[in-house]
């Protein structure tokens, strides 16, 4: 006799595990199944953004940029300390606690709502028909009237640089270093590479960043990327634009890449060697073929703007699905499906799906970037404010980027906003609200910001956008 619940969710990452609760806060009974293993052999909710992604990263950005801070800023600030050291061992041991802490809570976060996670694989059959096989191999078939895919995303390897776990390395295993490589190479400089280049960089090492892309952060709009290739070249990062990999070899513990860019082929060396070129969809093993599930060409798993699949009450959600890869993105897919199910008006606005570096300066952005509007043929209009002239940026030492506005030409609806400077991830909040209720550059113009405070570029900007800045000259 196979278990029955009203909605399983297989994977319990951010979409996952949030789908489930959700459900359950709806008044379904729920299983949320998940496989994922630390390095140490325990089995842990979260995913990989909980465990080897998102929260780890952060960790480690910031105790690096508070050693960074300590012995290159601290003495604007009259600050002596004597000699600063690093203990590697003390920040991983940080930020394992961290990542413990969080994914026990997503446990505690399951029993509380009555949420039945089961630490296994799970395999979408047909007829809504899951197969459960736990850890210790047994298998049992569970049954739903609801079935939501959240099995995120793996990283991508390429043929010529295979991950071996030491030299050549993924983008968990970079977290994990346990001394700083004196020389680290990176290939891709996403999201990911600049993330894990910065740490390394801020500790020591000497970091080199391989982009096969001639633009630097061409999903960024190309003033707010102008000003972080310029901080990141100032911080000792070399990153190097049209670079392509062609091979990846290890020899008496160094690590030798061979690379094509417009001079020619070329070579390096390094001790360690990350490669950051993006993730996949990992769907493997999770539904069958006669399950009626359809991938693209690219294995993201085929779905509609409510996240259904062609196959009835069956949705997928998160990066196993079109769109950006992004925590946020999925745990709001996962509320919609869940409150769909129970026959809840609910959707995502893909449009206003916030974006950021948690680099130094930050890097942010929702919308579209003045290029999108430019191809588009809306008139438009823009505004910046640089944080050289803001008084709270001057008071942090951190005066470096700017905020930038796009709003329409017609009718003042904002199309975009991007900043680059001190605690960029939060100041786009702001912004994600106003385009979420469509306001208008004069709204953000007419709202009350705190003063000495950040977010006042955000509205020096926006009265930038029609020549108005009230602390800036305007152009």
């Amino acid at each position: 006799m196979s278990k029955k619940y009203d909605v399983v969710v297989i994977g319990a990452g951010p979409a996952g595990y949030i789908a489930a609760i959700r459900a359950a806060q709806n008044g379904f009974k729920v299983a949320c199944i998940d496989e994922w293993q630390n390095r140490d052999g325990k089995y842990a909710f979260g995913g990989t953004c909980l465990n080897a992604g998102c929260i780890p990263s952060k960790a480690l950005l910031e105790s690096s940029e508070l050693y960074h801070r300590a012995t290159h800023e601290f003495k604007k600030h009259g600050i002596t300390t004597g000699d600063v050291g690093i203990d590697i061992a003390g920040m991983q041991k940080r930020r394992a606690g961290i990542v413990r802490q969080l994914t026990g809570g997503i446990a505690g976060l399951f029993k509380a709502n009555k949420v039945e996670g089961l630490v296994g694989h799970g395999k979408l059959l047909a007829n809504k028909q899951v197969e459960f096989t736990q850890a210790n191999g047994d298998v049992e078939v569970l049954t739903a009237e609801h079935i939501i895919l959240a099995s995120g995303s793996t990283p991508i390897e390429l043929p010529f640089a295979r991950f071996d776990g030491e030299y050549i390395v993924d983008s968990w295993d970079a977290l994990e270093f346990d001394a700083v490589p004196p020389r680290l190479g990176v290939i891709g400089a996403g999201v990911i590479g600049l993330e894990l280049g910065s740490v390394w960089s801020r500790l020591g090492s000497e970091v080199t960043i391989l982009e096969a892309m001639g633009d630097f952060l061409f999903m960024a709009d190309r003033d707010v990327a102008k000003v972080a290739a310029k901080d990141f070249k100032q911080q000792g990062l070399d990153v190097r634009l049209g670079a392509k990999l062609t091979s990846a070899t290890v020899a008496d513990g160094v690590v030798r890449v061979e690379y094509d860019d417009a001079q020619g082929a070329q070579t390096a060396e390094f001790d360690k060697l990350v490669v950051a070129v993006g993730r996949r969809p990992h769907t493997e093993g999770l539904f069958s073929e006669d399950s009626g599930i359809v991938t693209d060409e690219r294995g993201f798993i085929e779905v509609d703007d409510e996240c259904r699949t062609p196959v009835k009450d069956v949705y997928a959600i998160g990066d196993c699905v079109r769109g950006p890869m992004l925590a946020h993105k999925g745990s709001e897919e996962g509320v919609m499906a869940a409150d769909l199910i129970a026959g809840e008006v609910a959707e995502v606005n893909y449009n206003v799906i916030p974006s950021v570096i948690y680099t130094a300066p930050e890097i942010a952005w929702v919308g579209k970037t003045e290029a999108e509007v430019t191809s588009s043929g809306r008139p438009y209009k823009t505004g910046s404010f640089p944080f050289a002239a803001s008084g709270r940026a001057k008071a942090m030492e951190q005066t470096s980027g700017m905020v930038k506005v796009i709003s329409a030409a017609d009718d003042d609806e904002i199309l975009g906003v991007h900043i680059v400077g001190p605690m960029a991830g939060e100041l786009i909040g702001e912004a994600v609200l106003a385009m979420e209720f469509a306001a208008s550059t004069e709204d953000i113009q007419r709202t009350i910001h705190a003063h000495p405070s950040l977010s006042e570029a955000v509205h020096e900007a926006a009265l930038a956008a029609d020549k108005r800045a009230l602390n800036y000259m305007n152009k």
